[in-house]
């Protein structure tokens, strides 16, 4: 019997021993799941940032009152895991009995369970017939938040009040009244004020849709009976998960990988280190060994690992298990304080996403040997975030920002996915005509990086090049970058993928090679040329089959010089 079947099974049993319909309880999951998915359709259409409308950098979700998830759209999994400890932290600061119809809140707190300044959260009560039965959220990763750097993203931060104005859990709106000496506030300390509220209200739109159809659902099928439901769904993904990771066998399992340094310290390597621990439908996953806290911005606070942990549960157990706070409960971490995994306040936290992804990939490699058919090869696991901020011709400030993946790592089946992100994030890069719309920039090459994937019986996804020049007098800019030193590594004997490659040539004839991270001025006539990196390889490079390297050489994938040195072509 297939995992599929076998969920299907237990569903149907799981809703005759609840005395629920099992129809109905699907039926009602699925109203569940594309009310969230409705919500994110509002907030994308409705952002003014192109990193929300057009790189998708946002997320929406439901909560049941008890601040459990109870659906999620198919939008960013750092988002959604980090929501959860955020809607909790809510639900402490403004118990329900104090809630009123049209309050909105909204954090962005770190240290309070969000991720980092620039992700805003906003939270609203959903009331059906004067009882809250829900609460709909949204994340938005905002353009501006303000701190050190234009694009709030500094990737030389020193403590997190150089990152941006910090939101701890407010009133955003009171009975539908707008809180504007907060508005007032928030709007004083970022660059572009306008496009920030913008964002905002967008994130409020969404809260409304998912409020506006739970109510119509409260009012179809009684809100008892969609409590009983959602305790139902969440019951059964639970034990849903438990009995996939039971296929797991028990044991221990290890990885370690490294981020290229702290954005400080540019030549010493940060040590991510995990050893889980599967036992009887349980895992746990021990952070011992990783890195001390850091000087830079690439600490991640608990609410990141969760997010990462979360994410690749979902990843290694069945996908057509229901995602909901039930999935995540067969989930324990020990984060050694103090260390990169669980810093001590006020350090920096801005640049936590590559932390993130390196994260996950380490969670996943662990079970390399265990599970070679559902574990690839290293994706390149980064999210090359850049970010521009200068002035325009009429003296307004603009700030726009790019976000580039690499390659996905080669499976036991197929080859890697060129320029796709992997390992907790699910954003988009920036279309040329976009950034060119927003800012004194052109784009004037973007192109798949030839031989950067890693070698094997099957490839590894390609990186991207991409190349800005600055038309305006001057812009400061941000590259926050990753495996420029450390790649990913291949499987079962396949090769690693390419490192990245960044380079400021500027309008002098002066080269600059930028050390993974860094902030700097640019001025008319200089061009950043950005080379991310491959995912690793699968299987003996020896074993790939021939026809698969000559479409490689045909299509510009692979150079015939690394045609002949990596798979022997032509082979005699």
């Amino acid at each position: 019997m297939n995992a599929e079947n076998s969920a299907m099974l237990m569903q149907a049993s799981a809703g005759r021993q609840s005395g629920l319909d099992p129809i109905t309880v699907e039926v009602v999951r699925h109203k569940f799941e594309g009310i969230a998915n409705e919500m994110q359709s509002t907030l994308l259409r409705s952002s003014f940032s192109p990193i929300v409308k057009e790189g998708l950098d946002a997320s929406a979700s439901l909560f049941m009152i008890s601040g459990d998830t109870l659906a999620q759209a198919c939008a960013v999994p750092i988002h959604l895991a980090t929501l959860i400890p955020i809607v909790k932290t809510m639900l402490k600061a403004f118990p329900l009995e104090t809630m009123e119809e049209g309050d909105v809140y909204i954090m962005n707190d770190p240290y309070l369970g969000g991720t980092h300044l620039p992700d805003i959260a906003i939270i609203m009560p959903i009331f059906h017939r004067g009882k809250v039965i829900a609460m709909s959220a949204a994340m938005t990763h905002h353009q501006d938040v303000g701190g050190m750097t234009p694009g709030s993203i500094p990737t030389n931060a020193t403590e997190i009040y150089q990152e941006g104005i910090r939101i701890p859990p407010l009133k955003l709106m009171e009975a539908g009244r707008l809180n504007q000496p907060l508005v007032s506030l928030l709007r004083l300390n970022v660059r572009i004020p306008d496009t920030f509220m913008g964002d905002i209200n967008a994130q409020i739109a969404a809260c409304h849709i998912g409020a506006r159809r739970m109510d119509e659902l409260a009012a179809q099928y009684g809100v008892d009976q969609l409590h009983a439901i959602a305790d139902e769904l969440v019951r059964r993904s639970e034990q849903l998960t438990i009995a996939e990771l039971r296929r797991i066998p028990n044991g221990q399992y290890h990885y370690v990988d490294y981020l290229d340094n702290d954005g400080i310290e540019l030549d010493k390597r940060v040590r991510i280190e995990v050893s889980i621990t599967v036992q009887d439908g349980r895992i746990h996953m021990d952070f011992t060994g990783t890195s001390p806290q850091l000087k830079g911005p690439f600490n991640c606070v608990a609410s990141g690992v969760q997010a990462a942990a979360y994410f690749a549960l979902r990843v290694l157990t069945d996908p057509e298990i229901p995602t909901n706070a039930g999935c995540f409960r067969p989930v324990t971490l020990h984060l050694p304080e103090g260390s990169l995994v669980n810093p001590v306040e006020p350090a920096p936290v801005g640049s936590r996403t590559a932390t993130i992804k390196r994260i996950t990939g380490c969670i996943l490699g662990a079970f390399k040997g265990a599970m070679p058919e559902k574990v690839p090869a290293d994706s390149a696991g980064v999210l090359l975030a850049l970010a521009f901020g200068g002035r325009l011709s009429n003296g307004s400030q603009y700030v726009t920002g790019e976000l580039i993946a690499g390659g996905s790592g080669a499976s036991h089946r197929c080859d890697g996915v060129d320029v796709v992100e992997t390992d907790a994030s699910n954003c988009m890069n920036l279309p040329a005509e976009a950034m060119e719309m927003e800012a004194p920039i052109r784009v004037n090459r973007m192109a798949l990086r030839r031989d950067s994937g890693g070698a094997g019986r099957y490839r590894g996804g390609l990186g991207l090049v991409k190349e800005f020049e600055l038309l305006g007098d001057s812009a400061v800019f941000t590259h926050r970058g990753e495996r420029h030193y450390c790649p990913a590594a291949g499987s079962h004997g396949g090769g690693s993928g390419a490192v990245e490659e960044s380079v400021v040539y500027r309008a002098t004839g002066e080269q600059e090679v930028i050390k993974s991270k860094g902030v700097m001025t640019l001025y008319r006539g200089d061009r950043v040329v950005v080379q991310t990196p491959g995912g690793g390889g699968y299987g003996p490079p020896e074993e790939r089959d021939r026809a698969a390297v000559e479409r490689d050489i045909a299509d510009g994938r692979v150079s015939l010089e690394a045609a002949q040195k990596l798979y022997g072509y032509p082979s005699q």
